[in-house]
């Protein structure tokens, strides 16, 4: 289906709502586009095992199970607490296992077969009783793997705590590393998932038109940062990746994280949005403009046009079945003065987070993976140009998927006119 816009004029925040009014933004996306993107997903994360001679995958990675199942239980809190994993099995049975009291969470989904409580062994919830939670949860993983694993015992794992590894290999499973099963999973987005990711990314749209009409000297940089969380929050999103957005001089060296740093009028302004929105697809969208909007200084153009012209120059040379390697050799040739503070790779894949591949700049070589492009892969081409101990940075990105046209930009908001 074709999205609408979601405003006319995002420098006037005209948003869809046929009133004019500042309200969230309602998806108008069908829940049969959303069923057919979880068929999709959990059939290729499938794939993967049965293509590797697994019985099953466990995940622990929240991603991941979102991904696999679509399963959304505390997200943030799962990452570094090991409450919440699923299995996957070869022959399309799964079981997730939930924190206690909130087993609903999956049951209504219908890429779920059974849902069980989670034994989570942790040593929050375990203490000195670790030994015993893990050897008990081992035993129920390696019970499940018996009873629907054909006799296979190769269980794919993505991200799994040291004495869960020994609990499992004294239990006879064999352990496979499932991390690069997970990421080719999620290499090829379908055409419902595409639908799903543009709408996050208009989500995202309308709080970088918010961000940008509060983009006035005065305010803190955690102020205007807020305007996109706001409006991330209220139309359905979900939680930011990082802090990424500075104005003036912190905005070089880049990865400083928004502070209560004070903008003034005509400081250069540079955000990373790392926004995970509805559906809980990534929209990773990086601008820079100035505060208060004023003429940017020659400085400030030089910056802005180098970076541009390395975003428009990178994005041109998608083309499906392009090797990695050629890419990497073509990109946009960094002038020497801005060669210090580049960015840390030309572009990476993108989908419920960020994802496999990154490709390098053709200064670095020595960080090139293996592959090539695909028809229906989703990147983000980056962009960070700054002189070495110069005042100020610009940072810009746009996401793109692969067609056999080669890149078409799934963002809309404007650059800015240098």
């Amino acid at each position: 289906m074709t999205l609408p816009g979601v405003f006319k004029d995002p420098r006037k925040r005209t948003f869809l709502n046929a009133d004019g009014a500042d309200k969230p933004l309602k998806s108008p996306i069908p829940k049969t586009t959303l069923d057919r993107a979880r068929e999709f997903r959990k059939a290729r994360m499938v794939e993967q095992v049965r293509k590797n001679n697994c019985a099953a995958i466990l995940m622990f990675d929240p991603i991941n199970i979102r991904y696999a199942l679509d399963v959304s239980s505390m997200q943030v809190w799962a990452l570094h607490n090991a409450f919440h994993y699923a299995l996957v099995f070869a022959d399309d049975y799964a079981i997730d296992f939930l924190y206690r009291g909130g087993e609903h969470n999956s049951g209504q989904l219908t890429t779920v077969n059974e849902v069980r409580t989670g034994k989570p062994w942790f040593y929050m919830y375990s203490g000195d009783q670790l030994e015993h939670w893990v050897k008990t949860w081992s035993s129920e993983i390696a019970a499940c793997l018996r009873e629907h694993g054909g006799g296979n015992k190769r269980l794919a794992v993505d991200k799994l705590d040291f004495p869960g590894v020994d609990a499992l290999r004294a239990d006879g499973v064999q352990l496979v590393e499932g991390q690069a099963l997970t990421e080719q999973a999620r290499l090829i987005k379908s055409a419902d998932e595409l639908t799903l990711m543009q709408w996050t990314i208009r989500v995202c749209e309308a709080g970088m038109a918010r961000m940008y009409e509060h983009s006035v000297s005065g305010k803190t940089e955690q102020e205007i940062w807020a305007e996109l969380h706001y409006e991330n929050i209220r139309s359905g999103g979900e939680w930011m990746e990082t802090r990424l957005l500075t104005v003036g001089q912190r905005t070089n060296p880049w990865l400083q994280e928004c502070s209560d740093n004070v903008a003034k009028r005509g400081d250069m302004l540079a955000f990373d949005t790392d926004m995970i929105g509805p559906y809980g697809y990534c929209a990773d969208i990086s601008r820079s403009w100035t505060i208060d909007h004023v003429a940017m200084t020659d400085d400030q153009r030089r910056i802005y046009s180098a970076a541009l012209s390395q975003i428009e120059h990178n994005t041109a040379l998608i083309r499906p079945g392009m090797d990695y390697r050629e890419y990497m050799e073509k990109t946009w040739p960094i002038p020497e003065r801005y060669l210090v503070n580049r960015y840390g790779c030309a572009l990476h894949g993108v989908g419920l987070a960020d994802e496999y591949p990154g490709v390098p700049h053709a200064v670095d070589p020595g960080d090139l993976m293996s592959g090539h492009f695909e028809d229906n892969m989703v990147f983000c081409v980056e962009s960070l140009i700054g002189d070495e101990g110069g005042p100020e940075a610009v940072k810009l990105e746009t996401q793109v998927v692969v067609t056999s046209n080669g890149a078409k930009r799934l963002d809309t908001f404007p650059w800015e006119e240098v």
